[in-house]
Formats: structure tokens, sequence, C-alpha cells
């Protein structure tokens, strides 16, 4: 079981959920939820698998359980002040661990936000796995020429926030750039496929074969 910590986040603070004791660093993003208990659950998964996670509070302590609050939760988020608490972690994931290089990994909302983190801070994170990842914000679309880090996505076929022909056009970008990226389609899975707090919407197949791929690309490549 991990621990809420506070950290610094460029001159101010942020709260975060921290487990793991040894291992190379992976920094976590919540869904539009907030930092729920699910989140955390993944946080102290991605630890037993060996790695020093954290988690950042990017809501500052606010949290929804039904979508019209999640949503105005998303829409109202800083993305500015989000990426520096997400820069924050990820120099406190290197002070604890040692180790420069730095995973993300991110889920709806938070998959868009990792591949942020991953385009503003290449000299960290090295590899990202943004799950049905999106980026809701028009002012916070990432430089793709700064990405330095292999990026291993995870989207669903039935999915209507973002489509398996937009995972197809954001790979096929991500390509020509010269990047690293497969972004792998579910057949059967609708978005949030990997939320087993959600039964409406958790297959169970699916977000196993997503997790073993997401350790196994932390576990070669950071």
């Amino acid at each position: 079981m991990g621990e809420l910590i506070t950290f610094t986040s460029n001159g101010g603070t942020c709260e975060g959920y921290l487990a793991g004791d040894s291992g190379p660093g992976v920094v976590v993003i919540q869904e539009w939820w907030g930092l729920n208990d699910h989140i955390k659950d993944i946080v102290d998964r991605v630890a037993a698998a060996g790695f020093v996670a954290l988690a950042p509070d990017l809501y500052h302590g606010a949290s929804a359980t039904e979508p019209d609050g999640a949503g105005k939760l998303m829409m109202g988020l800083n993305v500015g002040e989000a990426a520096k608490d997400m820069s924050g972690a990820i120099d406190l994931l290197q002070q604890r661990t040692g180790n420069a290089k730095v995973g993300a990994v991110g889920f709806c909302m938070g998959g868009g936000l990792a591949l942020v983190a991953a385009c503003q801070r290449p000299d960290a994170v090295a590899a990202v796995a943004p799950f049905y990842g999106l980026i809701p914000w028009a002012s916070a679309q990432p430089d793709w020429s700064a990405l330095a880090a292999k990026v291993e996505g995870h989207y669903a076929a039935d999915d209507a926030f973002f489509t398996p022909d937009n995972a197809a056009a954001l790979q096929a970008q991500l390509r020509d750039l010269g990047k690293d990226a497969t972004l792998h389609v579910y057949a059967g899975c609708d978005h949030a496929f990997f939320n087993d707090t959600r039964p409406e919407v958790y297959n169970a197949s699916a977000a196993a074969t997503a997790w073993d791929r997401t350790i196994n690309l932390f576990r070669t490549t950071l």
C-alpha cells in the first residue's frame, strides 16, 4: 500500500499518492474523476511490478463520481499548472530512484496528459503508455516533434471519445515524425475498458493484455 505525500511543484506544492521502494520511476496520471481509489490501486499495482509509482493529484483535492462533475473538473483544469505538477512528480521520482529515465501511464484525459508530459520532459520520460488517451483542451496540443519516449498506447474499438480512426491517425503522425509509436486497438471494448470499478465497460481480457504490455514496456525501456 502506498501513502499520500506532498512534493514540490515549480515553487508550489502538490499532493500525490506514492508506492514502491525500489526500481525505476513511473508517473500515473488520473482519469477525469480525480485521484480516486482506482488510480491509487493502479499505483499500488505498478509498485508491485517492481517500480516506484506516483500519481500527482492534478485536481488538488477535488474529485467527482458523476460524469457531469468530472467533465466540469476536466474542462476547468489549468493544463499549464497540471504540466508543472507532472514535472514535479517526474523530478521526485528521479530523486527517489536515482534513475534519470521515468515512465508515464495515464487513463482517459490522463492518457493525453501523459503524452503532454512526455513532450514537455523529453529529458526524462523514456516510455509512455496512454490508455484511451485524449486531449480535449485546444490550447494544450503537444509539440510532437519534442517527443523522445517510446509510445505504446491502448485504445478501444468502440470508443466514441477517441475512435480507432483517431488512434490510427495519431500513430501515423508520430511515425511520420520518426517516433517509436504503436497504438493497439482492442476489439469489443469501449472507453475505460481497463477500469475494473466500472463493470459496464470493464473488459478483463483486454485489460490483462494491455497491462502486460505496459509493464513489459517499462521493464524493457526504463
